[in-house]
């Protein structure tokens, strides 16, 4: 099954990604226009964007553990996860300056009132610099300095799922588990010590 999941991997080029990937953006807000999002669509469509960017930015920080302890192989993939999270980013923040919010003004008022927009707010600014770099010539030119830069994909990821887990009042599941699933990910990537031997 593995193998299989490999060999198709290999073969699906990258542009189908990016291709699947972007196919909710305009489904969603379709959907929005014609009344499926229920009462409130701009709220709907605010909340449906960041989980899809929450879910890819997840999905982005499964690979490598994915590779290391199940066997799957989804690099070619990575590059392309990230960028559709910052997508689905841009979306969300759009919808929500453009059509909930509507004014300069109070942007910046939630920004600085608010902490679960703070912190989405400085998971938006992080992701930035990844998004400017995620091309080869960047890789090239930043050398080994590029893996160190890249990873506030950590930050990012964490930020996201704390942004979700403040958002929603009390303490529901769903973004808990979400926050859960981040650390566990998180975890995963420590390397633990070997056992020095005692002479």
């Amino acid at each position: 099954m593995i193998d299989w999941l490999n060999r198709s991997a290999r073969r699906l080029p990258t542009w189908c990604a990016y291709c699947i990937g972007l196919i909710p953006i305009p489904y969603l807000f379709w959907q929005g226009l014609n009344g499926a999002l229920g009462v409130d669509p701009v709220k709907a469509l605010e909340h449906a964007y960041g989980e899809w960017a929450l879910k890819l930015l997840i999905a982005g920080l499964a690979v490598t553990p994915l590779r290391r302890y199940g066997g799957i192989n989804l690099l070619k993939f990575r590059r392309a996860l990230g960028l559709l999270a910052f997508a689905y980013v841009v979306a969300h923040l759009s919808v929500w300056a453009v059509l909930d919010v509507q004014t300069p003004g109070r942007v910046w008022a939630d920004i600085v009132k608010r902490p679960y927009i703070t912190v989405g707010m400085a998971a938006f600014l992080l992701m930035l610099p990844l998004v400017l770099t995620s091309n080869n010539a960047s890789l090239r030119r930043l050398g080994r300095g590029w893996r160190k830069l890249h990873r506030l994909t950590y930050a990012v990821v964490l930020l996201g799922a704390l942004h979700f887990t403040l958002l929603v009042k009390g303490f529901p599941l769903e973004p808990l588990v979400y926050l859960a699933v981040v650390v566990a990910l998180l975890l995963s990537r420590l390397r633990v010590p070997r056992r020095v031997r005692l002479v």
